[in-house]
């Protein structure tokens, strides 16, 4: 996983709420066993729509996903975070999402931020009257910046310093290798070692 610090670009408007995780990556395409792949299937039902704005050239090369309320909403599958992170997102700013979701953002570096209501409307707006406006997300300090927008954003302390050192759960686990083997080289001989 890589590190994050600042996140800074143009972004894509999502301006519904309620967007369920069937949405963002419909079940047909969760047949994959790898963890990459699936940005191409992101809104797949929605792409169909040419006026979708996922498909409006205005927007490619977005790294920043602006939503609704509960973003993510519904069942808990990884896919969909995996989907939005390779279509080359690398934050979403939203009212709420679901916390599931959420998580599951955060454990392979996909930067969820919460920002009050009216704060992302302004940037909705912003982005679908100027799709060239850049938003800083400053995860160091916390901000979202933009034009007329400076906003503080919260993030629990253990799960910033892991986007920041770039650490996922096999990150963080081997962190502690020497613990572990040191701690395997101690084991009883009977015990299984695999």
């Amino acid at each position: 996983m890589e590190p994050i610090s600042v996140i800074e670009g143009t972004a894509l408007p999502i301006d519904r709420s309620d967007v369920d995780t069937d949405q963002i990556i419909p079940a047909e395409y969760l047949k994959r066993i790898e963890r990459t792949g699936f940005g191409p299937f992101l809104f797949a039902e929605w792409r169909k729509d040419p006026d979708f704005v996922l498909n409006d050239p205005r927007y490619e090369g977005a790294s920043i996903m602006i939503a609704g309320d509960n973003f993510g909403s519904g069942s808990s599958r990884e896919h969909a975070p995996w989907a939005i992170e390779d279509a080359g997102f690398r934050a979403i700013i939203a009212p709420s999402f679901a916390d599931i979701f959420r998580n599951n953002c955060t454990k392979i570096g996909l930067l969820p931020v919460e920002l009050r209501g009216e704060s992302v409307r302004a940037l909705m707006d912003a982005v679908l009257d100027d799709p060239s406006t850049r938003i800083v997300v400053d995860l160091r300090s916390t901000v979202v910046r933009a034009p007329g927008l400076d906003e503080v954003f919260d993030v629990e302390d253990f799960t910033r310093w892991r986007l920041l050192e770039g650490l996922d759960d096999i990150g963080l686990t081997m962190r502690n290798e020497s613990k572990v083997t040191a701690f395997e080289q101690t084991r009883p001989g009977w015990l299984p070692t695999a």
